[in-house]
């Protein structure tokens, strides 16, 4: 069986950031013909042209939530097959706000609103998409271990 690379051939980048036990979270538009419509989600999205993942995720966070990260903020790496019918791999990336101001944000114009959620209240919110509520506990348990580099996901 070929083997696919998924840092070659994914869909998209999403971001965990996590400060002071709540995650960055931004609801989705209330559209129908998107996928998960009126969901609570993480910064990120599809990627563009020849991006890497971290490049997608990080033009994501800029473009949705005004925040300019480095690649050096994202301690915390991993992909899984897509969720989505013909979609390729997505990457879930983990980062730490220290000393994080929720006046640095500058919401951009998708989806409805954003919000430092605690983290157990996304972990268990019905409208969290659960694909992604499973990224964040992997992030958890990465930070419990003290494990560095990447995690290889499903």
């Amino acid at each position: 069986m070929l083997e696919i690379n998924p840092e070659k051939n994914f869909s998209g980048a999403k971001a965990a950031l996590i400060s002071d036990r709540s995650v960055l979270t931004l609801q989705r538009d209330n559209i129908p013909s998107i996928p998960f419509p009126d969901m609570w989600d993480l910064p990120g999205g599809g990627r563009e042209d020849n991006e890497t993942p971290e490049e997608c995720v990080l033009r994501e966070l800029w473009e949705e939530m005004g925040l300019r990260l480095s690649p050096v903020d994202l301690i915390y790496r991993n992909h899984r097959h897509g969720v989505l019918e013909g979609e390729a791999a997505i990457w879930l990336f983990g980062g730490v706000l220290h000393d994080f101001d929720p006046a640095q944000i500058r919401f951009g114009n998708e989806g409805q609103g954003w919000e430092l959620m605690p983290i157990e209240t996304y972990l268990s919110h019905p409208k969290g998409i659960a694909h992604l509520q499973e990224g964040l506990r992997g992030f958890l348990n990465h930070l419990e271990q003290g494990e560095e580099g990447v995690s290889n996901g499903k």
